[in-house]
């Protein structure tokens, strides 16, 4: 049985393209969303000394960032409002297949089962706000070729993708719920 969130939208996009930043300016806004899965397990690995890491035991973490991404899905489903979420099940797919997974049949099962809003928010790589840190060790090709398939991914899963803008980030919000309003004018509340 398929399970659908039509108030659960996601962002998502290649690393270091602003994505959590518009979610904190979304929950300056009075918007929940649910923060991002893998960036959690990195950091619970590296303090815990485990392999599941993204430059270690690549299947395990993708693993771990299917299990996760479908946990936050039921915990966020249903949502009586728009929230956000800082990527989704099929960016696990997008995952696996930059990594040459073989075996992606549970993802793209997970991903035709969990569905969220039509709309899917991609932030595209923009290199004068591009950082690597501690959990994001991807140069900016790599996040480029990120980006290329999430686009690809969420489309083959039949949500609507919208590019934002590369603007300052109030404007990246404001742009995210003008959207959502042309989704559904009947199921949009404001924030408080």
């Amino acid at each position: 049985m398929n399970l659908k969130n039509p108030n659960l939208f996601v962002i998502s996009g290649g690393p270091g393209a602003g994505k959590t930043t518009i979610l904190l300016e979304l929950a300056r806004l009075g918007f929940q969303y649910a923060p991002e899965v893998a960036r959690q397990i990195i950091q619970e690995q590296i303090q815990s000394g485990g392999k599941a890491l993204p430059w270690a035991d690549r299947k395990t973490y993708a693993e771990l960032m299917l299990q996760r991404s479908i946990e936050s899905f039921k915990s966020h489903t249903p949502a009586a409002r728009p929230l956000f979420a800082d990527r989704g099940i099929p960016d696990t797919l997008c995952y696996a297949r930059l990594i040459g997974l073989r075996e992606t049949s549970l993802i793209e099962s997970a991903c035709r089962r969990y569905r969220y809003a039509p709309l899917v928010f991609v932030a595209p790589p923009w290199n004068e706000i591009y950082e690597m840190d501690s959990e994001r060790k991807q140069d900016f090709a790599e996040a480029e070729r990120t980006y290329h398939c999430m686009v690809e991914v969420y489309r083959e899963c039949s949500y609507k993708t919208v590019v934002l803008p590369r603007v300052e980030t109030l404007a990246r919000a404001q742009f995210i719920l003008e959207q959502v309003r042309l989704v559904d004018e009947r199921n949009f509340t404001s924030a408080p």
